[in-house]
């Protein structure tokens, strides 16, 4: 563990860093994991990809709408999948800039009319519930596809009204 003040290698159930005699998380300059300098207002660590407590990240968005980035965002060769003990924050979702959000629209359409198949799942990047709604169909030779026409049926409808009004990935549905 590291002092988020000074950057100090200190040991981890320590109350106050041994270098600055700062208490154990204050500050925001360094990374209580990897030891490295961080950008202010960062999330993530750019060195290992860390991300910080809540309290001590500073989330900072852009303005424009067009533009909904992460200002700081985890530096690309960090680990996706690394997450520090103790650190369950997650930044809400957006999309990388120019990445186009899907259409509620469309998405509630192909569930009205193909739900049978769980194309809207797919379209939508909910792969699990898509393959199901998919083998109940096709592995029941047509039997059970009303179960699953329903089921899409039902899904589409919610998508439509907004009941449902993100993908798989977290991002918002376009109107």
């Amino acid at each position: 563990m590291y002092c988020r003040h000074c950057g100090a290698e200190m040991n981890s159930d320590a109350p106050v860093c041994p270098s600055c005699g700062v208490s154990a998380g204050s500050g925001s300059t360094y990374c209580a994991n990897c030891g490295a300098e961080c950008q202010p207002g960062a999330v993530f660590c750019s060195h290992c990809g860390c991300q910080f407590a809540p309290e001590q990240a500073q989330q900072t968005y852009y303005q424009d709408p067009s533009q909904q980035a992460y200002q700081n965002q985890a530096y690309p060769g960090a680990d996706p999948s690394y997450q520090a003990s103790g650190q369950g924050y997650r930044p809400p979702a957006y999309p990388p800039v120019g990445t186009p959000l899907k259409s509620k629209m469309a998405a509630g359409l192909l569930g009205i009319f193909l739900g049978a198949f769980g194309v809207h799942n797919f379209y939508l990047g909910y792969t699990t519930k898509a393959v199901i709604q998919l083998c109940l169909t096709l592995l029941s030779c047509g039997i059970l596809s009303f179960v699953s026409g329903i089921w899409g049926f039902i899904e589409g409808v919610m998508l439509l009204t907004g009941s449902i009004n993100v993908d798989g990935n977290g991002m918002p549905l376009q109107q």
